[in-house]
């Protein structure tokens, strides 16, 4: 009886701690350290504010992008392009052009099934900000 109950006990541990998410503080200040971030970036560039140049000269709406990623993207890949489920985009842009991102949003690539939610247009936008992510 007691063997039954200590593994009973140790299941219910092993599930809580693994459901038991922990990053809910880091989350709750995410959303004031983006915009914090982002009106600082702004700032110091002395860009226009939402947009960043897409490396081909056009200028990218950085503002549209995030709210496209964060739609679409950030389940996997993190609201900070850290990485989660799926690999860190944070440096995407030195790997990878826009074209090669949009191919792999629309068709998947490894373990990334292909985002048939996403319009052309939206991959598009997204692909050319991670393009900046250097």
């Amino acid at each position: 009886m007691k063997k039954l109950m200590f593994a009973l006990f140790m299941g219910l541990i092993l599930v809580l701690s693994a459901c038991g998410g922990g990053g809910d503080e880091e989350n709750a200040n995410d959303n004031t350290t983006e915009e914090q971030e982002g009106s600082e970036e702004s700032t110091e560039e002395g860009a226009d504010e939402g947009s960043t140049d897409g490396g081909d000269g056009e200028a990218v709406d950085a503002q549209a992008a995030e709210e496209v990623y964060q739609n679409s993207c950030a389940s996997c890949h993190g609201g900070e392009l850290g990485g989660g489920f799926g690999p860190s985009l944070q440096k995407v842009g030195a790997d990878h052009s826009a074209d090669e991102i949009v191919e792999i949003i629309q068709n998947g690539k490894g373990s990334m099934p292909a985002q048939e939610q996403v319009s052309e247009e939206d991959a598009q936008l997204v692909a050319s900000w991670l393009e900046t992510k250097k």
